[in-house]
């Protein structure tokens, strides 16, 4: 099999096991989120830890070194060194393996996890990796009502859960050369998010957006010293960095900040997951707006985010925002209904001088007046806008409206921005829209090189946007090709009388089999 049929493949395993433990009635597909994906993750550490062990171990000269077959006592020994290199700590009585194997014959099993997860956490405290550490398993509760009503049924479908897990067989994908559990973790968040309905956007960006926007925002460059997110979600746009320059050319590491707790527990999870350690990541949990929590490590070279969109925010009914430096060089807030533009105010903020930003937003914000506008006006008058996409419609989970990209740049050579519609740049794919390869190259090429071309984009003056009121709607500025179909008045009229000829003579031929009848 291809790669892609590996990927496939391998989800569609994962999926079809997800929905198949939640036939007890218990829980929906949706609701087991959580669980399916702690139990992912807490195999994936054990098989972290364990292949770290051994491969010291062997490094020792020890024959056939296992780890989750040594004693607890002889483990804690090497407590500290694994503490320091991977960030926590599990003893080999506490490993996925050792625990999902027990399950079946233990009557406690929601308090085996719990003690589990809580001695996990533990081994980060006053360790550089604590935050990075703390809450992971917060999500996975082992007594909540939904597993059960009785501590019996609970452990019933926890251990349904941990053997499952157990069983999946990655012996193949692994041995093809795929990031197995980064790719599963991937796969599972979208799938939640697919069935999720409109809530599923909060939490995941479709990989190939994420693509076209870390390209964007790379802009070229094949290192970058730090990568941001202020909205991060589960980190898939982040993450999208590391596909496409490697972790070790985001040479500072990654950082984002995400104001709800579960996903940003899934955020962090899901670093761990790609294998970016606790060392090359930062990310924190907080309202980016009110309280940034990365201001000791901006700016920036690159940022990409797809902000909430329309969300409302404290915007004027809080008198210190308009000295926020941040926000005060527009003059205005954005409206207290709709932080959008609040978003952008702050990207700009901590993007580097020869960093790019790479913005999905609503297109709202590219023509409504009022305070939207000043600050639409601040950001063309200053040069600061590189190019507007226009996005197809129908690519998000949760909205079918076509998003725009607004691309931010403080080193530009020019006073121009490029305009350029890509609505028609999507396959169809089950009930989505989806860019492929070829569409995120082509609208990659033209907004880095800046290429004309008709009915798909065109290149303004900053003088031309001002003189539209500083609309930077892409329909304003690049024409629509007229696909209706031409027709030639003399030949239509030609056929019409031909037609009525016709009739003409039919008539007369049907009048004269009246007649013989």
């Amino acid at each position: 099999m291809t790669a892609e049929e590996l990927r496939n493949s391998l989800g569609s395993m994962l999926w079809k096991a997800a929905t198949d433990l939640v036939h007890t009635g218990k829980v929906n597909p949706v609701q087991f989120k959580d669980f399916m994906l702690g139990g992912l993750f807490y195999r994936f550490i054990s098989e972290d830890i364990t292949y770290y062990c051994n491969d010291i171990m062997r490094k020792s000269g020890v024959a056939q070194p296992d780890y989750a077959k040594m004693t607890d006592k002889e483990a804690e020994i090497g407590r500290k060194q694994i503490v320091s290199a991977k960030g926590f700590f599990l003893l080999p009585s506490q490993l996925f393996i050792n625990v999902a194997n027990k399950a079946k014959n233990d009557e406690n099993l929601n308090t085996t996890l719990a003690n589990v997860f809580r001695n996990f956490e533990h081994s980060a405290m006053n360790e550089a990796s604590e935050p990075d550490v703390k809450g992971l398993f917060d999500n996975f509760n082992t007594n909540d009502p939904r597993l059960g009503a009785t501590v019996a049924e609970r452990c019933e479908v926890l251990t349904i859960l941990l053997e499952t897990i157990r069983d999946f067989d990655f012996a193949q994908y692994i041995s093809s050369g795929l990031d197995v559990f980064g790719i599963c973790y991937e796969y599972l968040i979208k799938m939640y998010a697919l069935n999720s309905g409109t809530k599923g956007g909060e939490f995941y960006t479709p990989a190939e957006v994420s693509f076209l926007l870390a390209k964007i925002a790379a802009c070229g460059r094949t290192s970058v010293n730090k990568v941001y997110d202020p909205a991060c979600g589960s980190g898939s746009l982040l993450l999208k960095f590391k596909e496409l320059l490697g972790a070790e050319n985001v040479t500072q590491g990654f950082f984002g900040q995400e104001i709800n707790i579960e996903t940003y527990n899934l955020c962090r999870m899901n670093m761990f997951l790609h294998n970016i350690n606790y060392y090359d990541f930062n990310i924190q949990q907080g309202d980016t707006l009110i309280e940034p929590k990365h201001t000791n490590e901006e700016p920036f070279d690159a940022i990409v985010s797809n902000p909430p969109y329309a969300t409302p925010w404290e915007g004027k009914n809080n008198v210190t925002l308009i000295n926020d430096p941040r926000f005060s060089p527009a003059g205005v807030l954005a409206p207290s209904s709709k932080a959008d533009l609040a978003f952008v105010m702050h990207i700009l903020s901590w993007l580097s001088a020869e960093g790019t930003a790479a913005i999905v937003e609503f297109p709202g914000v590219l023509y409504r007046g009022s305070a939207e506008e000043k600050i639409r006006k601040y950001l063309v008058s200053n040069n600061y806008v590189d190019a507007v996409i226009q996005l197809p419609d129908n690519l998000f989970f949760g909205t079918s409206i076509a998003t725009c990209i607004i691309v931010l740049k403080k080193n530009k050579s020019n006073n121009k921005v490029i305009f350029i519609d890509a609505s028609r740049e999507f396959v169809h794919k089950g009930n989505k829209n989806k860019l492929s390869a070829d569409n995120i190259e082509k609208i990659y090429q033209t907004q880095y090189n800046k290429k004309e071309e008709q009915y798909f984009s065109k290149i303004v003056s900053i003088a031309d946007i001002q003189a539209q009121k500083y609309n930077l709607s892409v329909s304003t500025y690049v024409e629509k090709e007229d696909t209706t179909e031409e027709i030639d008045i003399d030949q239509l009229n030609q056929r019409i009388t031909e037609i009525v000829a016709r009739q003409s003579v039919l008539r007369a031929e049907i009048d004269e089999l009246v007649k013989q009848l």
